[in-house]
């Protein structure tokens, strides 16, 4: 089976045994590529033996076009979408159906990782979704903000005499001694307090694991201070992906 995270930058794919547990570990085969390389998923994907397809997809209906194109012949194609409950989630959003399919997909890969265990999840791409998860499996809500690259050039941009900021200028210091780096170092700072804030508000209920992941996680990860740490995992949405097609396989 080949499942497909289509998200606003990046498509990420892997190909699995419909049987096997959710880890990257387990996959047949897997790659990535930006928007503007989406031509090469039909080299990539030529010769693929997969009976079926699932696609989680926030890039839009172009994105969407591209992708069935690029697919093997023959294949069984499903889309993605939020539910009520899923896998072992139970969706507390307002309307069920209006929470983006990458953070249910998300959420679900979370759960399936660390079952049991309460959870932020802060997936730092094109913009910064950080997820709050109950031990039993509830998506509680979110927060939702720009990602780093975007807030940093929003900033250079609309700010006169600013200069536009290299999204992957690393700081040291909080207080930077010049421009280029107070624009990162404010933007750092804002991203990991978010997501501190978060894990504080969900731990008054009782002990909280956060996950990051996303493009920018590598950046954010060393300016946040939390009391029981966190851990960084890649491909969170494609192993939600997988846990989904394994309990419908089971």
């Amino acid at each position: 089976m080949l499942l497909i995270d289509a998200g606003n930058t990046r498509i990420k794919w892997a190909v699995i045994d419909a049987a096997s547990a959710p880890s990257s570990a387990h996959w047949l085969a897997s790659g990535s590529v930006a928007h503007a390389q989406i031509d090469q998923l039909q080299q990539a994907w030529r010769g693929l033996a997969v009976s079926r397809v699932l696609i989680s997809n926030v890039a839009g209906a172009d994105i969407a076009a591209a992708l069935q194109q690029a697919l093997p012949a023959g294949s069984e194609l499903g889309w993605f979408a939020s539910v009520a409950e899923l896998a072992g989630v139970r969706n507390g959003y307002r309307n069920p159906a209006l929470l983006g399919c990458d953070r249910f997909a998300s959420a679900i890969g979370a759960h399936a990782l660390l079952p049991g265990t309460a959870l932020i999840i802060a997936t730092c791409g094109t913009a910064t979704t950080i997820d709050a998860l109950t031990a039993e499996g509830v998506f509680i809500g979110g927060m939702i903000l720009p990602g780093l690259g975007l807030m940093a050039s929003s900033l250079a941009r609309n700010t006169a005499q600013l200069p536009q900021v290299a999204q992957n200028l690393r700081i040291d210091q909080a207080f930077a001694d010049h421009t280029d780096a107070a624009i990162v170092s404010g933007c750092l700072a804002a991203q990991a307090g978010a997501i501190e804030r978060a894990v504080a508000v969900h731990s008054r209920t009782g002990p909280v694991r956060c996950l990051l992941s996303g493009g920018a996680a590598s950046l954010i990860s060393p300016h946040l201070q939390l009391p029981q740490g966190h851990e960084q995992i890649d491909n969170l949405v494609l192993l939600g992906l997988h846990a989904v097609v394994r309990s419908q396989a089971c």
